[in-house]
């Protein structure tokens, strides 16, 4: 019986070695197949639109895991607490996740600047990290390119240091809440403070606090010509993606935008997170929005 055991692992021992020795014969080896085939495994992470909430039951339709929506339509809306109460309502009924929320301030309230006013801008803070927690939300992106903009004549480093002493004092206020805030770097034809991840970086690692992180906007950084390989640069600090084709703004497939660079670089760093289409203008919404998320599926497969 030993014989037999011995004669059959004999054999099996030689057709696995005969299959490596051919494999290195053709100049691959079993690592090297092994990390291909690992490398080619499709790459997929949640994909959401910046809009109403009431698109949000067409978008879980047209393959979305979450809606975007904004500080000023949804947490603070124009009917004050009895229409963000209506909102709430909604939520919990239509049971579709907002993850995040745009715009957190209005070009009225300034964080920098001689007419910066940050009692008021952490007085919204507060009310809006309080029901992005009650709304079961995860981050609230600091984007508000027109309430950061350097007045001419103004120092750059007056300036800097006004945002940074403004976003400190926010940081324990998204602790309490557990609700990240999203520093956005913007392009530069929207304001001129933070238009690059290297900036964004340096407001977080000067705020120090694990619910100040970044946000990559693969549309601004097409503006400002930035390579794809600064979010490996980065990519430790980003927490929340948005997207939208360079022109115009619009959706992915309008114009036909190839973002398999950024979609890559995403894949390298392990990145796990949201990925919202956000654009302000559609021809028409239901058909341009489903057919980006099928396009950003597609080439998220594709990298």
């Amino acid at each position: 019986m030993s014989t037999i055991i011995e004669q059959a692992d004999r054999r099996t021992f030689l057709k696995t070695t005969s299959g490596m020795v051919a494999g290195l014969a053709l100049g691959g080896s079993l690592t090297e197949a092994m990390a291909k085939a690992a490398g080619n495994a499709a790459y997929s992470i949640p994909l959401g639109v910046y809009a109403a909430y009431d698109k949000a039951d067409f978008l879980r339709k047209s393959g979305c895991a979450y809606i975007e929506e904004s500080v000023a339509g949804f947490l603070i809306p124009e009917g004050g607490d009895a229409g963000y109460e209506k909102n709430l309502e909604h939520l919990k009924t239509e049971h579709f996740p907002i993850k995040s929320y745009v715009i957190l301030l209005p070009a009225s309230l300034k964080t920098l600047g001689p007419e910066a006013n940050h009692e008021a801008i952490l007085q919204r803070t507060e009310t809006v990290l309080k029901r992005a927690k009650e709304c079961g939300s995860q981050f609230v992106v600091f984007g508000s390119g027109a309430s950061r903009i350097i007045p001419d004549g103004f120092d750059k480093a007056k300036a800097k240091a006004q945002h940074i002493e403004l976003t400190q004092k926010m940081a324990p206020m998204a602790e309490k809440y557990g609700v990240t805030i999203a520093v956005e770097p913007l392009n530069r034809g929207e304001t001129n403070f933070i238009n690059s991840l290297a900036e964004g970086v340096e407001i977080v690692d000067a705020v120090k606090s694990p619910r100040v992180k970044l946000l990559c906007d693969i549309y601004h950084m097409l503006k400002e010509d930035e390579p794809a390989s600064e979010i490996v640069k980065y990519g430790k600090h980003i927490v929340h993606c948005h997207i939208a084709e360079k022109e115009k703004r619009t959706p992915p497939g309008v114009k036909g935008d190839d973002f398999r660079a950024y979609l890559g670089a995403l894949k390298k760093i392990g990145y796990k997170g949201g990925l919202s289409i956000e654009c302000f203008v559609y021809t028409d919404f239901e058909k341009e929005a489903k057919r980006g998320v099928e396009v950003l599926k597609q080439q998220l497969s594709e990298v």
